[in-house]
């Protein structure tokens, strides 16, 4: 498998301004063999130290941050000759180790000529008020489960992946049964590497459910493990309505779901805490689209989605004969999967904010909105061919906007100021 996260982690080596780097993202996203591989390919050695369960180096990081000293325990715990220009160091789990986080701070300031990377969910520094996190001492990157893209090359399918990645057009056409037919496995598998790479070697999807599974229930441990008490609960309460919440028409999160008479303020604790872990994707409403959209975005009204597509599908318990026995999946789960695709996607492959619209009066509604080089992008998913929008053609009359876009399994079209993108060809967009 590859990921092409890895070109930056090359941009970040070749970088004369290289600062030690925090890679972070979800459990299971595949940072642990990112950074191995990325080390594999591109240094000589690779000393790698996990912090889960090594009481042993969280000591020595919590004697002081000489970094002569901490190089030297690294080349003994790890059997492996530090040398800056050509060994990568890893640090892995970094929640598991606060200290570590601050060490970084030290390695910029005082020994800068060390390639170091530190992985992990960042939640251990969230939840550790009393850690000081390096700002401007590190750079940042986030990892995502695999996109489209990625799944498509995964799958063996190397021509079709080079025809969407050098945008031909004609070539994506005319093979669009077999990229409609590995997006709907992609609906189903998700992007988590575990699960992908199990799912290439044997084509079963009773096994691909049974891991996600696996990873939902660790997710689930992973609350109780940090978080007590009532903020527990609501956590819960939140990511257990995450299906239902998106099955409706309109997907704005909808409290009174959860329980009668629930409010915001109760629960945007627990919002924020899913959302520092990378377990979910919020998308605030905007109801004036002017730039930047931030500053007009709603704070109590938005749409929660999954990290990750397979995931969902395995939370709204979707049956395997959908996919098996050729039903449509695209038209019976339109509501869940195809919004849910996009924002991982956008998200994903070009680390844009999103952003949905919705008139006052939440007559009109357009599914995302982005911005750039202050122009807003308004985008409208379609789960199949039906692609009438009049919310789509009314936020562009109204606000004066040059450029939008419908993404459905229609065939690319650029004729007009709104832009047909096939669902399976999301890099079309010009973004």
């Amino acid at each position: 498998m590859q990921r092409s996260l890895i070109n930056k982690l090359v941009e970040w080596k070749n970088s004369k301004n290289r600062k030690p780097l925090i890679l972070s993202g979800a459990r299971q996203v595949g940072k642990t063999w990112l950074m191995l591989e990325f080390g594999k390919k591109y240094y000589k050695n690779v000393a790698y130290i996990t912090f889960f369960n090594n009481n042993r180096f969280k000591m020595v990081l919590e004697q002081d941050y000489d970094i002569k000293r901490i190089i030297e325990n690294i080349s003994i715990e790890t059997n492996v000759e530090i040398d800056p220009l050509n060994t990568l160091i890893i640090f892995d789990e970094i929640q598991e180790c606060p200290k570590a986080i601050e060490c970084l701070k030290y390695f910029c300031e005082n020994a800068r000529e060390y390639n170091i990377i530190a992985a992990g969910s960042l939640l251990g520094v969230f939840l550790h008020n009393n850690i000081s996190f390096p700002v401007g001492k590190v750079d940042e990157l986030s990892l995502y489960p695999m996109n489209f893209f990625e799944f498509v090359e995964a799958c063996g399918e190397d021509k079709l992946y080079h025809a969407l990645c050098e945008k031909k057009v004609n070539i994506i056409n005319d093979f669009k049964d077999k990229y409609i037919r590995l997006l709907k496995d992609y609906y189903y598998v998700g992007g988590m590497p575990e699960i992908v790479e199990n799912f290439v070697n044997n084509k079963n999807y009773e096994i691909v459910r049974d891991k996600q599974n696996i990873i939902i229930n660790q997710y689930i441990k992973d609350f109780s493990k940090h978080i007590k008490g009532i903020e527990l609960a609501r956590i819960n309460q939140i990511w257990d309505s995450i299906p239902a919440q998106l099955l409706k028409e309109n997907k704005k999160f909808i409290f009174n779901n959860i329980k009668t008479g629930a409010r915001f303020k109760e629960y945007d604790i627990a919002i924020e805490w899913l959302k520092r872990s990378g377990l979910i994707y919020v998308v605030n409403k905007i109801s004036i689209p002017k730039i930047p959209l931030k500053a007009y975005s709603e704070i109590s009204s938005f749409k929660i989605f999954p990290v990750d597509i397979g995931l969902l599908s395995a939370m709204a318990e979707i049956d395997i004969k959908t996919l098996i026995d050729g039903n449509d999946i695209f038209v019976e789960f339109k509501g869940l999967l195809a919004e849910q695709y996009v924002a991982q996607q956008l998200i994903s492959m070009y680390n844009k904010q999103l952003f949905y619209y919705a008139s006052k009066d939440n007559y009109y509604e357009v599914d995302f909105l982005v911005s750039i080089n202050n122009n807003i992008i308004p985008i409208e998913v379609k789960s199949g061919y039906n692609t009438k929008s009049k919310s789509l053609s009314y936020i562009i009359e109204k606000y004066k906007l040059d450029n939008a876009y419908k993404i459905s399994l229609n065939d690319y079209d650029n004729k007009n100021c709104i832009k047909n993108i096939p669902l399976y060809a999301l890099n079309l967009l010009n973004i």
